[in-house]
C-alpha cells in the first residue's frame, strides 16, 4: 500500500494551504537531486512531488480524502456514472502525435472496470522522452479521445533537465475538460543513459589513442565537445566531464564517457606489419595478474 500523501508531507488532514506549501518547500530543498545524492532521495523527491501536486488542488485533494490512493480512477468512474450522456462501449483511446504517433487504449494503461472518464474530470497518463528530449526540453501535443465523441488536444511543455517521474499538468482548453497529468518517463538510447543528473555514453577509440592518448570529438547532447583521452587508457576507463550533464537549477550534473577500444576488423600489409613489430617489440602482457 502506498504511504499516505499527508504523511508523506508530514502534515495533518485537517492542514490548510500554507502548512501543505510550508511542508512541501521544506522537504523539496532537503531531497531534491541537485543537494542530495543519497541512494533513494530522487525517489523520496518524485513522492514529495505527487503528494504537493495532489493535495494543493482543492479538486484532487477532495478526490484524495474521499477514495483514497486509488482516486482518480474511482472520481473519474463516479463523474462517468453522473453525467446524463451515454457511454460509449469498448476502450477509449488517446494518441501521442510528434516524435512517433501511437495508439493506445486507456484500458492498456489503467485497467478496466471503472467505465471510463467523464467530462470534467482529470485524466492520466506517462509520456516516454528520450535523454536528448529531456536535455534541451521541448513540446508535444497530445489528442485524448473523449468516451462521448471528439478529442482534446493538449500541449506539453518539456522543461528542459527534466527527471524521470516529474509529473506536468496540462490545464484543458475549458472549463468542460479536466487537466491531463503527465508523468514523464525519461527512456535511455543506444547513445546516451541517465543516471540522476548524469549521463552516460560511450567513446570510441583506436588502439593507438588509447595507447598514445588523443584528444577527440565526440556528441554530447548539448553539442560536440573535445575530450582528453590520457595515455594507456583500456576499455571501461570513465572520463568525467564536469557540468556536461543534465542541466539543473544550481549544480548540473555531469557527463561520462566510457573508453571503448575499437580495433580494425582488416589490415593493410603496412598496418600488419607494424603491429607484427609492436608485438615483437613490446613487453606488455595484458593477461598478467588478470
Amino acid at each position: 500500500m502506498a504511504e499516505d500523501l499527508y504523511s508523506v508531507l508530514g502534515v495533518s488532514r485537517s492542514a490548510d494551504q500554507k502548512e501543505i506549501r510550508r511542508a512541501y518547500r521544506e522537504k523539496a530543498r532537503k531531497f531534491h537531486p541537485d543537494v542530495n545524492k543519497a541512494p533513494g532521495a530522487e525517489e523520496t523527491f518524485k513522492r514529495i512531488s505527487e503528494a504537493h501536486d495532489v493535495l494543493s488542488d482543492p479538486e484532487t485533494r477532495s478526490q484524495y480524502d474521499r477514495f483514497g490512493e486509488n482516486f482518480r480512477q474511482y472520481a473519474a468512474a463516479d463523474a462517468a456514472r453522473s453525467s446524463e450522456q451515454p457511454r460509449r462501449s469498448g476502450g477509449t483511446r488517446y494518441t501521442w502525435s510528434g516524435g512517433g504517433a501511437q495508439s493506445v487504449s486507456w484500458e492498456d494503461l489503467f485497467g478496466g472496470g471503472f467505465g471510463g472518464f467523464g467530462r470534467g474530470a482529470d485524466q492520466t497518463a506517462e509520456l516516454e522522452i528520450t535523454v536528448e528530449e529531456a536535455y534541451r526540453g521541448g513540446r508535444r501535443t497530445v489528442q485524448v479521445a473523449s468516451p462521448y465523441g471528439g478529442a482534446q488536444e493538449y500541449t506539453i511543455d518539456i522543461p528542459a533537465g527534466a527527471v524521470d517521474g516529474q509529473r506536468l499538468r496540462i490545464a484543458g482548453a475549458d472549463g468542460q475538460d479536466g487537466d491531463l497529468l503527465v508523468t514523464l518517463r525519461v527512456k535511455d538510447s543506444k547513445r546516451y543513459r541517465l543516471s540522476g543528473a548524469d549521463i552516460e555514453t560511450d567513446l570510441p577509440i583506436s588502439p593507438w589513442e588509447a595507447a598514445l592518448g588523443a584528444d577527440v570529438s565526440m556528441p554530447t547532447p548539448g553539442g560536440p565537445v573535445t575530450v582528453h583521452v590520457p595515455p594507456g587508457s583500456s576499455t571501461d576507463r570513465r572520463l568525467r566531464l564536469r557540468g556536461q550533464g543534465m542541466p539543473r537549477r544550481g549544480q548540473p550534473g555531469d557527463l561520462y564517457a566510457r573508453v571503448k577500444v575499437v580495433v580494425p576488423r582488416t589490415l593493410s600489409k603496412k598496418e600488419r606489419e607494424l603491429f607484427e613489430q609492436l608485438r615483437d617489440e613490446s613487453s606488455f602482457d595484458a593477461r598478467r595478474g588478470s
